[in-house]
This record gives C-alpha cells, structure tokens and sequence, in this order.
C-alpha cells in the first residue's frame, strides 16, 4: 500500500487554497463593481439654476437660517414638502446653453445641498440652488445648467 508524502498533501493543498481564493478574489471584484454601478444608476438628471439672498423666510423652515449651501425644490422632487430637509449631491454635467459651452468647475465631485425651500410651478430647473452652492459647480454667468443629482443619506 502505498501512502502518498506529506509534501505532496501539502502542495495539493495549496492548489486547492489557491484556486478558491482566486474565485473568492474574483467575486469579491464583482461586487465591487455592482456597488460601482448601483450608485451611478441613483444619480438622476435634471436641471439647476440659482437663486439669491435672502434665503429667509423659507418654505420649509420660515426664518430659521441654514447657511447658504441650500436649495429650492421643484415639483419634481418636492413630493408635497417630503424634500424639506433632505440633502442632495448635485454635479454639473454640462451647458444648456450656447452663452457658456462649458460652465462646469470644481473637482466634479459637486455640492452637497440641503432643501429648505421650494420653487414654484414655472421653475425652470429641477433644483433652484443658492447662488453659492451653483458657484461652485458652476459659472453663474451660464445661468442654468444640466446637472446630476443623487439624495444623500
């Protein structure tokens, strides 16, 4: 009877160990990539022009001041005062104009906006930001832009 060497155990092992690691290695890079992907899949488009000061009286928080990283929502996300309070990522994406062909600036990592008020049917972007939050994903001068917009928890 013949009983195989240790060394072969051990080397038969270690192939057996490799090989699931390299599919546990691989897996665990999907995932990673579904989580890429289901994050950019949040992100909605729309349209964000600016507002000025005074920020106050404000729909949501009459004369309570919330700084001046803030934003009015449109009916297409207002949800009947459901948006008061929450904050978005908004990232200029491009023009919408020919005024600025390209207003974008920053890091493109964009703003992080908190909805304190709301624009009225008629708005003409799907956020109203203060002037502030748009100067810093953009030129003011473009006036309206396209953006990205993803709610933040």
């Amino acid at each position: 009877m013949h009983v195989p060497h240790f060394s072969f155990l051990l080397t038969k092992f270690g192939n057996i160990l490799q090989q699931r690691m390299g599919i546990a290695l691989r897996l665990l890079m999907v995932v990673g990539m579904l989580i890429c992907l289901a994050s950019a899949a949040h992100a909605a488009e729309g349209t964000a022009t600016f507002y000025t000061a005074p920020y106050v009286p404000s729909s949501c928080y009459g004369y309570q001041d919330n700084g001046v990283m803030i934003a009015a929502a449109s009916d297409a996300i207002w949800n009947n005062r459901a948006a008061c309070g929450r904050r978005y990522r908004v990232r200029c994406i491009g023009a919408t104009n020919q005024g600025v062909p390209q207003p974008c600036r920053g890091d493109g990592n964009g703003v992080v906006v908190k909805i304190v008020d709301y624009c009225p049917p008629g708005c003409q972007g799907t956020i109203d930001l203060s002037k502030e939050a748009f100067s810093k994903i953009a030129n003011p001068d473009a006036g309206k832009i396209k953006i990205q917009y993803t709610l933040v928890s």
